[in-house]
């Protein structure tokens, strides 16, 4: 009798919590013993290590409830976030108990006691007949567990409405540890403005392979996407109507935007960075104040895709004075550490000036208490060695970012022959550009990061990032086309150890997303390299 009532009164005390319209529980339900018909190992990316144990299928039921770390707020999010996943397409009330035992069957998050190779970003997950158990040592390591249990479980979990499935996980062991700390995505808004509901339906997908920083490009030639109050005609004119390539991609971030972007990506443990091109990629700024211009005359605004011809003005405190500001406050903004400013393809800078303006504007990224980081070629400038060079190059060797990482200068690979995902899969690929390259799947997904460019190794490399830019796109159908499928492959070249990298392997588990993606709505290319289910 004693267990009955622990029973009743642990699930009377959840359901006070859960939403009124949630679909009841059946009072008695017969819980299914079918084997799942996936394995440990079709997850993406691909698990560091599994140990399977066919006799442990763990099968969620109308009784099963989640779990967390008593007294621990982080992990409690990550389980009502869990349960909101779930619940949908399951029917069941999945109560989020912080509590330390139950006797009923469930999937705990735990903080603490997980295997001691995981560290700060990695998790151990455990599936038994009694339950599913995923233990990290923060919520970071918990929330990407909880994406792998998303995987193990039947692709109608992703359905927005309740589904009939047997909702039974394989049995096992996953111990799972990022290969880099620094799993990025680049979403471009300055080339075409994308609303808040696109940038975070974006955060969704990205999440969901265990990405963890988002890098918006906020300002370019052809538009200014961010509110700045000390230069408050940047966005009304900047970022307002004709701008955008083509002049059809209107639009910018107020700070309020700004801000609960930032606070949805954090609440999926996605960290967003901010970037302000600078010396080039100006001319949004500068047709918009003339006074940022040397000759004080402000250039027409542009909405073609020429690059190279802006500069600020780098010998006039104007420009120190105009970048501190922007800097402060999109610094006041950001909680995350990093702050991008740039640098890339500046052709209207002499090397001189150019050294100048970006050994000023790393030591502005310091005072407001950020770290710099910036497109390859600020390397050329010998910043201090806490400066990141994201490398876009399309060669395999560049000597100024060999001698950054000899110096301890950390690079994120993000080379625009690979990991740019606005490039187009093949000439028929109607979206996207081709000047890199043509990117298939498999041209995403084999390359190493750390034997990419010659004396950038191992301990170099921060991680990697997939940019996508928006002169092609328009909508978020647009931003799937071009991300999906290749977006997963740049996520386990990320996460995943070098001796997993398998072409086979990677194709067959792609291919098994399909249904998700589908369920999801996702505008997915269907690649004739992948075996689609």
């Amino acid at each position: 009798m004693r267990r009955r009532h622990t029973v009743t009164r642990l699930l009377a005390t959840a359901t006070l919590a859960l939403p009124l319209t949630l679909p009841a529980a059946p009072a008695a339900a017969a819980t299914p013993t079918t084997a799942p018909t996936r394995q440990l190992t079709d997850v993406i990316p691909a698990p560091t290590e599994t140990h399977p144990d066919p006799r442990g299928t763990f099968t969620l039921g109308p009784l099963t409830v989640i779990r967390t770390s008593p007294g621990s707020t982080a992990a409690r999010q990550v389980g009502r976030q869990l349960a909101d996943t779930l619940r949908p397409a399951t029917g069941y009330p999945l109560p989020v108990l912080p509590v330390r035992s139950t006797p009923l069957p469930e999937i705990a998050l735990l903080l603490g006691g997980a295997d001691a190779r995981v560290g700060q970003q990695g998790y151990q997950l455990d599936v038994t007949r009694r339950g599913v158990t995923i233990r990290a040592n923060t919520a970071d390591g918990l929330f990407a567990g909880t994406q792998t249990l998303r995987q193990l479980l039947p692709a109608q979990i992703e359905a927005p409405t309740r589904q009939r499935a047997t909702w039974a996980v394989p049995g096992g062991r996953i111990v799972d540890v990022p290969r880099f700390a620094y799993r990025g995505a680049m979403l471009d808004l300055a080339r075409h403005f994308h609303t808040v509901d696109e940038i975070k339906a974006y955060v969704d997908l990205i999440s969901q392979y265990k990405i963890n920083y988002l890098h918006l490009h906020l300002t370019d030639d052809q538009g200014w996407r961010i509110q700045i109050d000390s230069w408050p005609r940047l966005t009304t004119v900047g970022g307002g109507p004709g701008t955008g390539v083509d002049g059809v991609g209107p639009g910018y971030l107020t700070k309020a935007d700004y801000k609960a972007v930032v606070a949805y990506a954090a609440a999926r443990h996605i960290t967003i960075i901010p970037e302000i091109d600078m010396p080039g990629h100006t001319n949004a700024a500068q047709s918009t104040y003339a006074e940022l211009n040397c000759d004080k005359v402000a250039p027409p605004p542009r909405t073609d895709t020429a690059v190279g011809y802006s500069s600020l003005c780098i010998d006039d405190e104007l420009t120190y004075r105009f970048v501190e500001d922007v800097i402060r406050e999109l610094a006041e903004m950001t909680p995350g550490p990093y702050l991008h400013i740039g640098g890339d393809e500046a052709h209207a800078t002499t090397d001189e000036d150019y050294r100048t303006f970006v050994q000023r504007v790393l030591q502005l990224v310091s005072k407001y208490g950020k770290r710099a980081y910036g497109w390859n070629e600020i390397m050329q400038a010998d910043p201090p060695t806490d400066a990141i060079a994201q490398y876009w190059g399309t060669g395999t060797t560049n000597a100024d970012l060999a001698e950054a990482a000899a110096r301890g200068n950390k690079v994120v690979m993000s080379p625009a022959n690979k990991a740019y995902l606005d490039m187009k899969y093949d000439r028929s690929t109607p979206l996207g550009l081709s000047w890199a390259a043509y990117i298939e799947v498999r041209d995403a997904y084999e390359w190493d990061p750390a034997q990419r460019v010659t004396g950038v190794g191992e301990n170099a490399v921060l991680g990697v990032e997939a940019p996508l830019w928006s002169e092609t796109l328009r909508t978020l159908d647009d931003i799937e086309f071009m991300a999906f499928p290749r977006l997963p492959a740049i996520a386990e070249l990320g996460w995943s150890t070098a001796a997993s990298h398998d072409w086979e392997s990677f194709r067959t588990r792609l291919g098994a997303q399909a249904p998700r993606w589908r369920l999801q709505d996702v505008n997915f290319y269907p690649s004739p390299q992948v075996p689609w289910i």
